[in-house]
């Protein structure tokens, strides 16, 4: 899964790294890859930081030292990691829900195979 599904997910996706470690965009983006999350465009994912950093689930700080230029570093709030309990509920209830999507899914399909066959087979030598 990648692209436009998995772009709906930059909320929490996001909210999960910066917990597990604060970082740069540039470092988060490449984490997100590493995670499967793969063709992610750096200007939605700063785009989705902005709002994170407007809605207080996240801060940011300018890290300044080494080689280039300033670069901010996004810490998570409280308000982020209850947020993130919060995706983490949701995103359990729609896994239930896909998980037997699925196998009602899988079940049609082989009970279609069974009633798809052909009734004349027998019949033909």
């Amino acid at each position: 899964m990648q692209g436009r599904e998995l772009r709906g997910l930059l909320h929490p996706f996001l909210l999960l790294l910066i917990l597990e470690r604060p970082g740069h965009g540039y470092d988060l983006i490449e984490r997100l890859e590493a995670m499967g999350v793969s063709h992610v465009e750096p200007g939605q994912v700063y785009r989705v930081l902005r709002g994170l950093e407007r809605d207080r689930s996240v801060t940011s700080t300018w890290e300044t030292g080494g080689a280039g230029p300033a670069r901010r570093c996004y810490t998570l709030t409280v308000k982020g990691q209850d947020d993130l309990r919060s995706w983490v509920a949701q995103l359990t209830y729609l896994n239930q829900v896909i998980d037997a999507c699925l196998r009602r899914s899988a079940n049609a399909v082989e009970r279609s195979r069974g009633e798809h066959r052909d009734p004349y087979a027998a019949t033909r030598g």
